[in-house]
């Protein structure tokens, strides 16, 4: 399992966890807080990292919690 955190571009800071890919794919769950406080959770799927490497999964899986989260109706 992998973990990673970071701050989005709408000011939103979130917390991580992403399994190890499995058939190319990587599954994320993500705590966000605004100024500390609790402000949602959400989950994803990364597509197409069969033979990425470490880094190249954080930064996949970083990409989709941003997108996801300032992206969403």
């Amino acid at each position: 399992m992998g973990s990673v955190s970071g701050t989005t571009a709408n000011g939103f800071t979130y917390e991580a966890d992403y399994q190890p890919p499995s058939a190319g794919r990587v599954h994320w769950t993500a705590t966000f807080r605004h100024d500390g406080d609790y402000a949602g959770m959400r989950h994803g799927c990364v597509h197409g990292l069969a033979d990425a490497a470490a880094e190249s999964l954080d930064d996949a899986v970083k990409a989709d919690i941003e997108s996801t989260w300032t992206d969403a109706h």
